[in-house]
């Protein structure tokens, strides 16, 4: 890798490309120029405003991604990079200023979408706008302009900040809208039906069912957010004392009527340009993952600090549980699995970061099997000894259901949620957790727009699943 390639890798502020061609060497808007910042908020908006309609213009001048050779795609490129350069100057001074802004000096808790979306209006060309979001919505992932880079820089400095990202990942732990309608509802039928995820009340245990089937449950934008509205009324119901997390039976032809815990990222949705940076990528962690790891954020008298509400959770691994499946895992507290299964975080093959999987592996594993499994791809079978590190119990498929049940008896005591907690703020603090998510935010959207990334979700693209070999 060119150090060029390692520092946007990384997030950091570059230049745009060198070019013999002096219309683009020449070009000032590519020539990462600092653009005129001196600290004062509104001075400084209007400057990055400016820069970033003078890129505008000029990138409208040049054909369509698809359609640019290579002397384009440079061009554009290092159109794109210098006011990357200058998004991250710009929030190098401004993050907490911006933030406050936004959320009414921390008054008010928008969720990730809600928060761009307010950027972009009060913030000219700081996160691209609903319309430049929309054109890119439309199109495949190696087509798009990469405009989700700009959000990763914007939600990588929030969360950089201690003050910015602590509220901002409280705020992703409350409950998602409309959660409270659909809790009224699982209370008069304790069952919800919600799109491509079945929640059911069995006595104190909230069964959380992934029914995504056609694609071997891999997770979606439609899963995700299903998942989170599940997560969010099991943790709201008082009558619930332990979540059960488990993949449905499957049509795909390879695996049909069996169930499979999850497959991972959905790449052929990835490819067609569906999987989100904010709403999925991002969202997922800041959402429903956190929320599994760490409750509902309780706000009021009664919970000063900003408090949270968890319940402990047993996930049941079927056959697989693949990349974000496996990543699940790593937050439960009991793991069942069924003899043969296997988990993976195929991080080297499809070439993006495996959530926080990075970042709670290690604890579980140790070092040398974590870099094994993210690395190298290392399977770990239900046979393999590592197994015992990730897995609490190996059994027949028979004999799951009876396990999964043992289970819930065995977590639904009333000091275990308290005590849960207190192993989540000695394994994961939340500083910890922000400073993760602040390198993820900016890594993770570079990565869903390399090369690398986007040639491997066309040679996926053309194939009817992901069943594994």
């Amino acid at each position: 890798m060119s150090d060029g390639a390692g520092r946007r890798e990384a997030g950091i502020p570059a230049a745009g490309p060198a070019s013999a061609d002096p219309a683009v060497s020449g070009d000032p808007a590519v020539s990462g120029a600092d653009p005129g910042f001196r600290g004062d908020l509104a001075a400084d908006a209007k400057v990055l405003a400016g820069h970033a309609a003078d890129a505008e213009r000029r990138l409208a001048l040049l054909p369509s991604r698809p359609e640019r050779t290579t002397a384009e795609a440079e061009r554009a490129e290092g159109l794109h990079e210098d006011c990357r350069a200058a998004r991250h100057a710009f929030l190098a001074r401004h993050a907490d200023a911006v933030y406050d802004e936004l959320t009414a000096g921390r008054t008010r808790r928008p969720r990730l979408p809600e928060l761009a979306a307010e950027a972009a209006v009060r913030f000219p060309g700081l996160v691209p706008d609903a319309a430049r979001l929309a054109e890119e919505r439309g199109r495949l992932q190696a087509h798009k302009e990469g405009r989700e880079i700009d959000q990763g820089i914007f939600f990588g400095a929030l969360l950089r900040s201690p003050t910015a990202g602590t509220h901002l990942i409280e705020s992703m732990l409350r409950p998602a809208p409309g959660s409270a309608a659909r809790l009224a509802e699982f209370r008069r039928t304790d069952r919800l039906e919600l799109p491509a995820v079945l929640l059911e009340r069995r006595g104190e245990a909230a069964h959380v069912t992934f029914r995504n089937g056609h694609c071997l449950n891999a997770e979606d934008n439609r899963l995700i957010a299903g998942l989170e509205t599940a997560v969010d009324v099991a943790l709201l119901d008082d009558r619930i004392r332990v979540g059960v997390l488990r993949g449905g039976p499957v049509t795909h032809p390879r695996h049909a009527g069996r169930r499979i815990f999850s497959a991972g990222i959905n790449l052929k949705e990835l490819h067609a340009g569906r999987i989100s940076f904010v709403e999925f990528l991002l969202g997922r962690e800041l959402g429903y993952v956190n929320k599994l790891a760490r409750g509902l954020l309780r706000e009021g008298p009664a919970a000063a600090g900003g408090a949270t509400a968890g319940k402990p959770w047993v996930g049941v691994v079927d056959a697989f549980a693949i990349g974000g499946g496996m990543q699940l895992l790593l937050v439960l507290d009991r793991v069942i699995a069924e003899e043969g299964a296997f988990l993976s975080l195929p991080a080297a093959d499809e070439g993006i970061v495996p959530g926080l999987g990075n970042l709670r592996l290690t604890r579980l594993t140790g070092a040398r099997t974590a870099r094994q499994i993210i690395l190298s791809g290392r399977r770990v079978h239900t046979s393999d000894p590592a197994a015992a590190l990730l897995v609490d119990e190996v059994l027949p498929a028979a004999a799951l259901d009876a396990a999964a049940e043992r289970a819930v008896r065995e977590l639904a005591g009333p000091a275990v949620a308290a005590n849960r907690a207190m192993l989540t703020l000695a394994e994961e603090p939340l500083e910890l957790l922000r400073g993760y998510l602040a390198e993820f935010s900016v890594v993770q959207a570079r990565r869903i727009h390399s090369p690398d990334v986007l040639a491997k979700t066309e040679r996926h693209s053309a194939r009817s699943g992901r069943a594994p070999a």
